[in-house]
């Protein structure tokens, strides 16, 4: 018997986060007076209620770079996409994860 079924196309490619959610992000820059203050306020552009107090702060072995965790509440994917794009083509970011 040969089975006749047509594959299922489960459609837009399904997340795996679920919305609304607390999503941590993790950016690298120089170590700079401004950079902390600088970051919280692109990300409050697009999480208006993020609390500045919530920063986690990681300084690199020579001091050089800061690493910061911040913790954003998720409400799409479009927020989360613009996000990474404005914190990535930000001249003081090295990295964003």
């Amino acid at each position: 018997m040969t089975d006749t079924t047509e594959p299922i196309d489960p459609g837009p490619r399904a997340s795996l986060i679920d919305y609304p959610s607390d999503f941590p992000i993790k950016i690298m820059g120089p170590t700079h007076d401004h950079f902390v203050n600088t970051m919280v306020t692109v990300v409050q552009q697009f999480d208006p209620g993020f609390d500045a107090a919530t920063v986690e702060l990681r300084p690199s072995a020579k001091g050089n770079f800061l690493g910061l965790t911040v913790t954003v509440r998720a409400t799409s994917r479009e927020q989360l996409d613009d996000l990474y794009r404005a914190l990535s083509s930000h001249p003081m970011v090295k990295v964003v994860m």
